[in-house]
């Protein structure tokens, strides 16, 4: 991680003309009790091109944003962006796993918000050659620091078809799972897959057609699937969130928005396990440093309206959490 080290990007338009913010006024209702207190700092985990933070930092003229992102393109534009407020704002090229580094390196014991924004940025949906919509033949990268290592293709090519079958199954929950990473071992013996048009045609080729008419385009669950496991996304949110959680102050408030049950089923969980007493039921009172340390803002996961699922199809997966620091952990 580097604080405002964002080399130059490509070009492709400002970050405000390409991104629409999912949530933004719910978003910007439950984090607003905690950062109107006075100067604040909220940290946005997956600054993406800066719709959310723009919007917290014009919204708050005493608040202090910090930015994460592993894509450095995305730094650039977000950076453009939140010019008008960059006394305000500290750019880091991190992985949101890297949280409690990061507020170390800025001498932050303690923030007042917490913003996950998951999943895949419009940015890297939109740039072809990222590779991460199937819709378009690109190379199979997928990778959101484009300096990591390990690409779509790197998987396709070298895991055997056991762990490639896994892999599908659990971060894409495929159904032809096994199916799927039998065709792929018989056609990278005949030569390494490397654009994703070779891919999509493997599927439409694989996936019955009876799943293809109801189940959606049968690249969507793999496409998922590969873009999880070469960024780590389930793996880094389960080390993220306890972070973003352990630095909130009392009175601090998480917002999380994801897009797909995986990431939803750690959220909810990891916001439910502090949101419940550890003191043993049959005991009359609670025992200190046994109480709960979150009160949850939601009810279960919310969606989106139908308005903003019909002006912004990005919503329309959407489930929303949040919470609210309500004591120090013992």
């Amino acid at each position: 991680m580097a604080e405002d080290d964002v080399p130059e990007g490509t070009g492709g338009g400002s970050a405000r003309d390409r991104h629409v913010p999912v949530a933004l006024d719910r978003t910007l209702e439950l984090l607003a009790p905690a950062l109107s207190r006075g100067p604040a700092v909220v940290v946005d985990a997956t600054l993406g091109m800066g719709g959310h933070a723009e919007a917290l930092l014009s919204a708050h003229p005493e608040l202090t944003l910090v930015g994460l992102d592993r894509d450095p393109q995305a730094l650039r534009l977000a950076g453009e962006r939140l010019a008008a407020h960059r006394d305000r704002l500290h750019l880091v090229h991190a992985v949101y796993d890297e949280w409690a580094d990061v507020l170390d390196d800025l001498g932050l014991p303690a923030v007042d918000g917490a913003l996950f924004d998951l999943g895949v940025s419009s940015l890297q949906l939109d740039e072809a050659d990222r590779g991460f919509a199937y819709a378009q033949d690109a190379p199979l990268d997928m990778r959101m620091d484009p300096g990591a290592e390990r690409t779509a293709a790197d998987v396709l090519n070298t895991y055997p078809p056991g762990e490639l079958a896994r892999i599908l199954r659990q971060y894409g929950e495929e159904r032809f799972a096994s199916k799927i990473a039998g065709a792929i071992a018989r056609e990278r013996a005949k030569e390494p897959f490397a654009n994703s048009d070779r891919l999509v045609q493997l599927l439409y080729d694989t996936v019955p057609a009876a799943s293809r008419r109801t189940g959606g385009h049968p690249a969507k669950r793999t496409f998922q699937a590969l873009r999880i496991e070469v960024n780590a996304e389930l793996d880094v949110l389960g080390r993220a969130l306890p972070a973003a959680l352990d630095s909130l102050a009392p009175g601090g408030r998480i917002v999380v928005l994801a897009y797909h049950s995986l990431e939803d089923r750690i959220v909810k969980r990891g916001l439910a396990e502090r949101a419940t007493s550890r003191t043993p039921v049959d005991l009359p009172v609670e025992l200190p440093g046994h109480g709960p340390e979150l009160r949850l803002l939601t009810r279960g996961a919310e969606l989106a309206g139908e308005q903003e699922r019909a002006d912004n199809p990005r919503a329309a997966s959407v489930r929303l959490r949040a919470a609210e620091r309500i004591k120090e952990s013992a």
